[in-house]
């Protein structure tokens, strides 16, 4: 199947439509209609979840995918904030909210996609995150494929990050993680 681009409205904050699948966007309060996967309801809605103060050391991750025109597979990795390392979006854990569907809306918040979050991890890794107080903190990562459907060209940190497509290949080589390396090199979609 052949991936189309395009502009889907001329407004400030227009999003691009990545593949065949239609979904109803809503810019402002990104609002995402998909009868599909959850018969009407939003799924995500920005900045009404606010993160699990019990949160723990676990968190999810997104790892965004797209199939290019050419069959190629690639993947999204960003720059974190602080030390702009390549890595994949991420974060704790949010009441009322499924593991993947925690990692679909960092992936919205911190890359501006949107897109179908697979229910089971591909892998998880960990690593040391450096919490405000200057202490580092033990994470674990669970990881959850994300196949975009839709690429916003305004989200909400986006001046903050650097995105990149890349090769599950080009990805690995570009993060620190050793346990995320293998994860990017072993990606096959579903």
């Amino acid at each position: 199947m052949d991936a189309t681009f395009g502009p889907v409205s001329n407004f400030p904050g227009a999003c691009y439509e990545v593949g065949f699948h239609a979904r109803r966007l809503d810019v402002e309060t990104a609002i995402i209609w998909d009868k599909r996967l959850t018969g009407s309801k939003p799924t995500a809605t920005r900045g009404q979840d606010k993160p699990d103060p019990d949160r723990g050391d676990e968190q999810y991750a997104a790892l965004p995918w797209r199939r290019w025109p050419d069959g190629t597979v690639k993947v999204l990795i960003i720059t974190s904030r602080e030390t702009r390392r390549w890595v994949i979006p991420k974060g704790w854990p949010m009441k009322h909210r499924a593991p993947a569907e925690a990692a679909a809306q960092e992936a919205y918040e911190e890359a501006g996609v949107i897109g179908d979050p697979d229910p089971h991890p591909v892998g998880q890794y960990a690593y040391g995150k450096r919490l405000r107080d200057g202490t580092v903190q033990d994470v674990t990562v669970q990881v959850f494929a994300l196949e975009v459907l839709v690429e916003q060209l305004a989200f909400p940190e986006r001046a903050q990050r650097e995105k990149l497509w890349a090769t599950p290949a080009e990805a690995a080589e570009r993060v620190d993680e050793p346990a995320l390396k293998t994860i990017l090199q072993a990606f096959r979609p579903r």
